[in-house]
C-alpha cells in the first residue's frame, strides 16, 4: 500500500560523516605506520647483516694473513669449528665465502660466518664468526619504540581528524538542510556564504543558484496562473449572464452546464494561485468534526455513507448524503470530537475528496470520522500508480478509466490540508478502492 505525504519523510539512520572521515584517517595512519615500520625494520636488518658480513670478511682477512705468516689464530678465527654451516665446510677454492647462521644459543646468534680454504696440504677451512645478537636486540627495541610512538601519534591525530571532519560535516549539513527546506516548499531558503574555497562552498553556491532559478520559474508559473484566472472571471461572468437570456431548452441547459464548469475551473485556478502564493490564512474556530464532515458531504449532493465513531457516539452513525439522514448523523456527531480548525477549508477538503471518489471511483462511497481523522473511501480501481508515487498533479487525471475532470480537486485538497497543518494520505486499499485519509493536527 503506497502513501503520499505532504511532508518530507524522515530519513533512515545513517553513520555520521565525521565518524567515517575519522575512521578513514585512522585507517590511513595505521597503513602509513605499518608501511614505514616495515621499511625501517627491513632496511635496518639488512644494514645489520651487511655490516656483520663486512666485519667477518675483514676479520677473516687479517686472521688469514697472520695464520699464513705465523701459523697462529687471531681475531676469533678457528679451523674447522664445530658450528660452521655445512655450506662452508667443503670449499673447493681459496675465495672467501660468507653464510648466515640463524641458530641461537643463549646470547650467541644469529651470526654471520666468513670462511676460506687454507693452502696447506690438509685443506682445512679457516672461519670467523660475528655475532649479530646485540644489534638484532637493538632492532627489536627500535620496533617497540616505533610502535609506541605510532600509537601515540594515532591517538593524537584521531581527535584532530574527528574535529576537522565535524567542521566539514556541519557545513554539509547546512547545505542539506537548505535543500530539504527548498524541497518542502520554502523557496526563500538559502545557504548563504560559506567559509572556505572548496567543493562544499561550490555545492552551497550551486544549491543557492538552483533555488533562485526554481523560485523564479515557480513564481512566473504562479503569476501566470493567477493572471489567467483573473482575466477569465469577467468573460465567464458575461457568458453566464448571456446564457440567462437564452430561451429555455436543451441548448440553454447544455450551455449553462458548460459555462458553470468553466466558472468552477476559473475559481479552482484562483484558489490554487492563492495557496501557492501563501496569501491564504485559516480562520480557526472550535467546531464538531463529525457535524462539519456530514454537512460537507451533504453539500456535494452525492450519495455517501457517513460514519462517526469515538467516545460519545453509541455505535457510530451512518447516513446517505440526502439532507435528512446526513443532518441526523451530524447531530449525533456533535458530541464526538471538537477540533480547532477552519470549517470552510475543512468542508472544501472533504467535498473535493467525495467528488473525486464519485468521479473516478465506484460506489459505495464511505466517509468515516474517528477522533481527528477523516477517511474517504470508494470501491473503484484505486489511485493510479504515478499519483501514489509523485502525488497529485494539476490537469492530470490519471488513467482513462478513472473518469474525467481537470485534476485540480486533489491538488486543492492537499494544499488546504497543508494550510490547516494537517496531513493528507492517498493510498489504495488491499481489497480494492482508493482511500484518502485526512489527519488533523491536535
Amino acid at each position: 500500500m503506497r502513501t503520499v505525504r505532504p511532508f518530507p519523510r524522515r530519513r533512515p539512520e545513517r553513520v555520521p560523516l565525521r565518524w567515517k572521515i575519522a575512521a578513514l584517517a585512522a585507517a590511513t595512519a595505521c597503513l602509513v605506520v605499518a608501511a614505514v615500520g616495515a621499511i625501517v625494520h627491513l632496511w635496518t636488518a639488512r644494514d645489520i647483516r651487511g655490516r656483520a658480513e663486512a666485519q667477518a670478511l675483514n676479520s677473516l682477512y687479517a686472521a688469514m694473513d697472520v695464520h699464513r705468516r705465523t701459523g697462529t689464530l687471531t681475531n676469533g678465527a678457528a679451523l674447522d669449528p664445530d658450528g660452521l654451516p655445512s655450506s662452508l665446510r667443503h670449499l673447493t677454492d681459496t675465495t672467501r665465502h660468507t653464510a648466515y647462521d640463524g641458530h641461537v644459543d643463549g646470547n650467541l646468534g644469529p651470526s654471520v660466518w666468513a670462511a676460506v680454504r687454507t693452502d696447506g696440504p690438509d685443506g682445512r677451512v679457516l672461519a670467523v664468526q660475528v655475532n649479530m645478537g646485540p644489534e638484532l636486540h637493538d632492532l627489536q627495541r627500535l620496533d617497540v619504540t616505533m610502535a609506541v610512538a605510532s600509537l601515540a601519534a594515532l591517538a593524537a591525530a584521531t581527535p584532530v581528524a574527528f574535529y576537522g571532519a565535524g567542521l566539514l560535516a556541519r557545513r554539509l549539513r547546512r547545505v542539506c538542510e537548505t535543500a530539504g527546506r527548498i524541497s518542502a516548499g520554502d523557496l526563500d531558503a538559502r545557504t548563504g556564504p560559506t567559509k572556505g574555497r572548496d567543493e562544499v562552498a561550490d555545492i552551497a553556491a550551486t544549491v543557492d543558484l538552483m533555488a533562485d532559478s526554481l523560485s523564479r520559474l515557480l513564481r512566473t508559473e504562479r503569476r501566470f496562473t493567477a493572471d489567467v484566472a483573473h482575466e477569465l472571471r469577467t468573460p465567464v461572468g458575461g457568458l453566464l449572464a448571456a446564457v440567462d437570456l437564452l430561451p429555455p431548452g436543451e441548448t440553454e441547459d447544455l450551455l449553462r452546464a458548460r459555462v458553470r464548469d468553466l466558472r468552477g475551473l476559473v475559481e479552482d485556478l484562483l484558489e490554487i494561485s492563492r495557496l501557492d502564493a501563501g496569501a491564504e490564512q485559516p480562520v480557526r474556530a472550535h467546531v464538531p468534526l463529525g457535524a462539519v464532515v456530514s454537512e460537507a458531504v451533504a453539500r456535494t449532493g452525492l450519495d455517501a455513507r457517513v460514519t462517526v465513531t469515538g467516545p460519545g457516539a453509541a455505535a457510530g452513525t451512518a447516513g446517505t448524503a440526502g439532507t435528512a439522514r446526513t443532518v441526523e448523523a451530524a447531530e449525533t456527531a456533535r458530541t464526538v470530537e471538537t477540533v480547532e480548525t477552519d470549517p470552510r477549508r475543512l468542508e472544501r477538503i472533504v467535498g473535493n475528496l467525495v467528488i473525486n471518489a464519485h468521479r473516478h471511483g465506484a460506489a459505495p462511497i464511505e466517509v468515516t470520522v474517528e477522533g481527528r481523522t477523516v477517511v474517504v473511501r470508494d470501491h473503484g480501481p484505486g489511485f493510479p500508480r504515478d499519483l501514489l508515487v509523485d502525488g497529485p498533479r494539476r490537469f492530470h487525471t490519471g488513467a482513462v478509466e478513472r473518469g474525467s475532470g481537470h485534476g485540480l480537486g486533489l491538488t486543492i485538497a492537499l494544499g488546504q490540508a497543508r494550510l490547516l497543518g494537517g496531513e493528507l494520505r492517498l493510498e489504495n486499499a488491499p481489497d480494492g478502492g482508493a482511500v484518502a485519509t485526512l489527519l488533523l493536527p491536535s
